[in-house]
């Protein structure tokens, strides 16, 4: 196994631990909870102090650097700003952006686990001086990353925040075959993979399902729309770093990022959190099952992997998931126009709302 001091996008006052397996892949639910009945339980293995076994220092960031240099083929000349949020990948970055050719400026590039250049969280609003810099330097695209740099996003040589499931659907697009994702992905996911033929195939959300998936399915690539990607010819853990090159090296071929993008069809979102006891959560989610279906005219598919998602024969859609983390019930809607979008909303809104108040 393999152990990672990390909180990924969290303030720095949060600190976690993530484990790994030796096929590099993060630990599943089903191995965590046995972490956590152990020391629960404290049914720990011991030994004595002079039988711990020894420890090695190995440079693995030459030997990582090395690997993925191998995997992509960027042709030299681009212009990058990189924002790495004083982040985990501050040195190797723009280290190895340069070594396969691009001219790098770097912004919050120095190790810091205090993040006073920004917060790790690579959002729009965390990230304008990016997207000043890409503009004004006449860039051709920007790269961020979060503290522990397993997700990357992106910033289009006009200075705009790319949109995270265009990014998901363009690259997914380039690898075709099997594409692994999760249910919260736009539905230009779908519309994309069938002009190369290709299938997409959705999980529960977080980037451990995906890697069982393509382990599973035999997937050619996987993601989730927050920018954390999975490369299995590289890898099954997601890596920021190495998704960051696999965009460069289409940009590199294909031409302006905006372009690449703009090409992808557009879809309205509305992404919402209602508050919900986590003691109703469970309540609520059967009567969004066994109910909100009803709601809505012209249903075409209704998925439970994670949650409740219902297809509408317009291609517009509605999520609703309850939250792992907070006491909310997450909501998330797509359509092709803001007033379809927002009558979905609507309904699901107080038929949720609803549900609560009457438990």
């Amino acid at each position: 196994a393999g152990v990672m001091i990390t909180a990924s996008h969290n303030p720095p006052e949060y600190n976690g631990i993530k484990v790994w397996n030796h096929n590099g892949m993060a630990y599943s639910p089903a191995q965590e909870k046995e972490i956590e009945r152990i020391i629960q339980e404290k049914d720990y293995i011991t030994v004595d102090w002079d039988n711990l076994g020894s420890s090695e220092h190995l440079n693995i960031t030459k030997m990582y650097m090395e690997d993925v240099i191998e995997h992509v083929k960027v042709k030299a000349g681009l212009k990058v700003v990189v924002d790495c949020g004083c982040g985990a990948a501050s040195y190797i970055t723009p280290a190895i952006l340069r070594m396969v050719g691009c001219e790098v400026l770097s912004l919050n590039c120095q190790p810091d686990g205090f993040f006073p250049g920004r917060d790790p969280e690579p959002t729009p609003e965390n990230l304008k001086d990016l997207m000043d810099v890409v503009k004004v330097s006449g860039a051709d695209l920007g790269i961020a990353h979060d503290g522990d740099a397993d997700r990357m996003v992106a910033v289009d040589e006009k200075g705009r925040f790319a949109d995270f499931d265009k990014l998901l659907t363009l690259i997914a697009r380039e690898k075709g075959g099997k594409i692994i994702t999760t249910v919260d992905a736009s539905i230009s996911l779908d519309e994309c993979l069938k002009e190369v033929d290709g299938e997409v195939i959705r999980t529960k959300v977080g980037d451990v399902h995906v890697a069982e998936a393509l382990i599973r399915e035999g997937g050619s690539f996987g993601g989730e729309p927050s920018g954390t990607w999975l490369h299995p010819e590289f890898s099954l853990s997601p890596d920021g770093i190495f998704s960051a090159l696999k965009l460069i090296e289409i940009v590199s071929e294909k031409g302006p990022l905006s372009k690449l993008l703009d090409e992808i069809p557009s879809y309205y979102n509305i992404r919402d959190k209602i508050p919900c006891p986590d003691t109703k959560k469970d309540n609520v989610m059967e009567k969004v099952k066994e109910q909100l279906p009803q709601q809505f005219t012209e249903k075409i598919q209704i998925d439970n992997i994670d949650g409740v998602r219902i297809s509408l024969e317009d291609n517009s859609w509605v999520l609703i998931r309850p939250s792992g983390t907070e006491s909310y019930i997450r909501v998330r809607i797509e359509a092709k126009r803001e007033e379809t979008a927002r009558k979905l909303h609507n309904i699901s809104r107080s038929f949720i709302e609803k549900t609560i108040r009457g438990l």
